[in-house]
């Protein structure tokens, strides 16, 4: 046996460890919150997780998922079409898609998964996928899956977009990739227009709202309640449970009742992986009902980014502009933002340092 990848993967982490970029995973010992305790035993401030709205330890969700347990046991042993769809597995997908004003959804184990799932039951070599410059992995990997016609334009460039639109109008059928919010830079792609573009173009709109679905719009219903097209005919949604939903697995495509129903026939991540635990579901379709309920944890999310965003300012730091709770701390310098983290950490907050990849 070669053993020539083993050193050549033991090359290539000492190169990231020479260039100050190695990514240590540090240990909790504890539920995630606001506050939370390291193995160490130190309790730091938490500013760098996704449970924008508190949920992942919240005293009410906590005792959903105990009610789900005891009612409807740990895990499926199965994936969907075989023995692994209980009743609360299609209630949840009705909650979703009632909540985002689609049609229909589809639960998949994970939303990279989902948007792993999503292109290829639909798009050949006779079509085309228009996709943003700066959209998630997750989305650029389920693009490669397919042998369709591969466009990207500028991020948010919709002159860039129409001129790719143009130029894929001899397509059977033509998508638009995009994020609704963008997870490193914490910006939005504008949706009206987008929606707009896309139906003179007649052309699908996809949208990855996993940084947005439960707190951006007025109810929590994401960038298209924000941009005012919740119910776009020509939309497609993508999500995750795993942020401010709960936080902890589970992803879904929303849309066209058609669409919904072909994924279930050929989506590969689909039909080929385990049932999400039933626990998870009944716990994220009380969430819905919560969050239908109410504005209130969004409403407290937003005041608290403002205040963030504005005392941040004060300080002198450069801040990405706008209102979403993602917010960079720009310091240009890949080893300095990891050291800074760790700096802070010693002072008991809890960041990471971004880089590439």
């Amino acid at each position: 046996m070669s053993l020539r990848l083993i050193e050549w993967a033991k090359s290539q982490l000492e190169e990231i460890a020479a260039a100050g970029l190695y990514k240590h995973e540090r240990l909790i010992d504890s539920p995630q919150g606001v506050e939370i305790t390291l193995a160490d035993g130190r309790k730091v401030l938490n500013f760098c997780a996704n449970n924008y709205l508190g949920l992942a330890a919240h005293p009410r969700v906590i005792e959903a998922a105990h009610r789900a347990l005891d009612r409807w046991g740990y895990g499926m042993a199965s994936v969907r079409f075989i023995c692994g769809t209980q009743s609360i597995h299609k209630e949840l997908e009705k909650a979703i898609a009632d909540f985002l004003h689609c049609e229909d959804s589809i639960l998949y184990a994970a939303c990279f998964d989902a948007n792993g799932g999503v292109f290829e039951p639909f798009f050949g070599p006779e079509d085309a996928i228009i996709s943003d410059e700066l959209n998630h992995a997750s989305l650029i990997d389920g693009i490669r899956l397919t042998k369709a016609k591969r466009f990207v334009y500028k991020h948010v460039d919709l002159t860039d977009l129409e001129a790719k639109l143009r130029e894929a109008q001899s397509a059977r059928f033509r998508i638009v990739v995009t994020d609704g919010v963008f997870s490193m830079d914490g910006d939005y792609a504008p949706l009206d227009r987008l929606v707009e573009l896309t139906q003179r173009y007649d052309a699908i709109l996809l949208v990855d709202d996993s940084h947005a679905t439960g707190f951006v719009g007025a109810t929590g219903r994401g960038t298209p309640e924000k941009f005012g097209v919740l119910g776009a005919p020509n939309l497609l949604l993508t999500g995750t449970l795993g942020k401010a939903l709960g936080g902890a697995m589970g992803g879904y495509v929303a849309g066209p009742a058609p669409l919904i129903a072909l994924l279930r026939q050929r989506s590969r991540p689909y039909l080929f992986s385990n049932s999400l635990s039933p626990m998870i579901v009944a716990t994220a379709k009380e969430i819905f009902s919560w969050l239908s309920e109410t504005t209130e944890l969004r409403d407290r999310l937003e005041a608290n980014t403002r205040r963030f965003r504005e005392g941040m300012t004060r300080a002198g730091f450069d801040i990405k502009p706008g209102d979403h709770p993602i917010v960079p701390i720009m310091l240009y310098d890949a080893v300095l933002a990891h050291r800074m983290a760790d700096a802070l950490l010693e002072e008991g907050i809890y960041v990471i340092g971004f880089s590439y990849p």
